[in-house]
């Protein structure tokens, strides 16, 4: 098995909305990024390629390559799952934490927790995200930003019997 952790933060910015699990979410500011600033699944991608030993979400789409300008981080997710699974690996399960003062998530945790689980192909009972604050302490805490923690565990793909 292999664990791999990430962890993403982007700051505040115009906007009308953020993305946050692939889940667009309407709020008075946006997130400052090279594709969408979606932290959650950028912390994501970065565990997943961490327990794979394939680097980082910067060395495979990295913010100096237009091509990735204002992409849709559940389309880096996938990218980077064919990756994962190039290795010989599945999803065993998926732990994220996000951290932010604002705005309130709670009504939006089941539908991140679906758009990770169909976007890295594992049932979604494996995937699990929860939302902090931090009592208004720190960058986040002043409402400058959101930011990401996500712990995965993986497991090598079973072989199969082909007769």
């Amino acid at each position: 098995m292999r664990i791999g952790h990430g962890f993403d933060v982007h700051a505040f910015g115009d906007g009308d909305h953020v993305m946050l699990g692939g889940e667009k979410i309407p709020f008075a500011r946006g997130l400052i990024a090279h594709s969408d600033g979606d932290v959650v699944l950028h912390a994501l991608c970065d565990a997943l390629l961490g327990a794979a030993a394939l680097g980082d979400i910067g060395r495979h789409f990295p913010d100096s390559d237009q091509a990735w300008r204002g992409a849709d981080s559940r389309h880096l997710l996938r990218e980077v799952m064919v990756k994962v699974a190039a290795q010989g690996f599945q999803v065993a399960n998926i732990d994220i934490t996000v951290i932010a003062q604002q705005p309130r998530l709670a009504s939006r945790i089941d539908a991140m927790r679906a758009h990770i689980a169909s976007d890295v192909g594992a049932d979604i009972r494996t995937v699990n995200v929860k939302a902090t604050t931090t009592e208004r302490l720190g960058a986040v805490g002043r409402e400058e930003g959101i930011a990401s923690h996500a712990v995965v565990l993986l497991l090598p793909i079973p072989a199969t019997d082909t007769p």
